[in-house]
C-alpha cells in the first residue's frame, strides 16, 4: 500500500473520542444501563478510550467488553479454513441494557452485522448503537453510526488505517491507496 494522506493525529482523536464519550452519555441520560462493546481488533482500544473519558467525566466507570467476530462473518470461508478464534469477553449481563458496539472503521457495515449477530447470541439488549472513529461511506447494508468521530469519503480503491499506540505505537489515522 501506498501511503496517502494523514487525516487525523494523535490530538484529533482525542478530541473525537471526547466528543462521543459525550454524545453517548447525553444521548442515553447518563451511563445506568449502558454497556461498551468493541469489537476486536482496533474497535477494542478505542472502548477502553471511551470508557476512560465517560469515566473521567461522570465519576463512575462504564462496564465494558470484548466480542469477536470471527465466527459471525458472512466470508469466513474466503478468509481462511481455519480461522482464528479469538475470545469474547463480556462479564455483564446485556439484558435490557444499552449496548454500545464501538470499532475504529465503519465501512460496508458486514463487520457491524457481524458483531450484532454475536451481542444477540448472549443477550437481549432494549437496544444496540454504535459509535465508530472514522464512517468512510460504501454501505452494503443499512447500518449506520449513531456516533462518529469524523467523515471520510473515500473510494473504494483507498484504504483507511487506524492506528492505536496500544496495538502500533502510534496514535493516527491514514488513507493508503492499494
Amino acid at each position: 500500500m501506498k501511503f496517502k494522506a494523514q487525516i487525523m493525529d494523535e490530538q484529533a482523536i482525542q478530541r473525537a473520542s471526547t466528543r462521543i464519550a459525550h454524545e453517548i452519555i447525553e444521548k442515553n441520560k447518563g451511563i445506568e444501563d449502558v454497556v461498551l462493546v468493541g469489537i476486536k481488533t482496533r474497535g477494542v482500544p478505542f472502548a477502553k478510550r471511551l470508557s476512560d473519558k465517560i469515566e473521567a467525566i461522570e465519576k463512575a466507570k462504564v462496564d465494558t467488553g470484548i466480542v469477536d467476530i470471527t465466527l459471525y462473518r458472512d466470508d469466513l470461508s474466503k478468509i481462511d479454513e481455519n480461522p482464528v478464534i479469538n475470545s469474547t469477553d463480556i462479564q455483564v449481563n446485556i439484558n435490557n441494557k444499552v449496548v454500545v458496539l464501538v470499532d475504529d472503521v465503519l465501512f460496508t457495515g458486514r463487520t457491524v452485522r457481524a458483531a450484532m449477530d454475536a451481542i444477540m447470541d448472549i443477550g437481549r439488549p432494549r437496544s444496540i448503537q454504535l459509535a465508530v472513529l472514522i464512517d468512510r461511506g460504501h454501505r452494503e447494508l443499512p447500518i449506520r453510526a449513531d456516533f462518529v468521530g469524523k467523515n471520510v469519503p473515500t473510494s473504494k480503491e483507498e484504504v483507511v488505517c487506524v492506528h492505536f499506540e496500544e496495538i502500533d505505537n502510534i496514535n493516527d489515522v491514514t488513507i493508503n491507496e492499494r
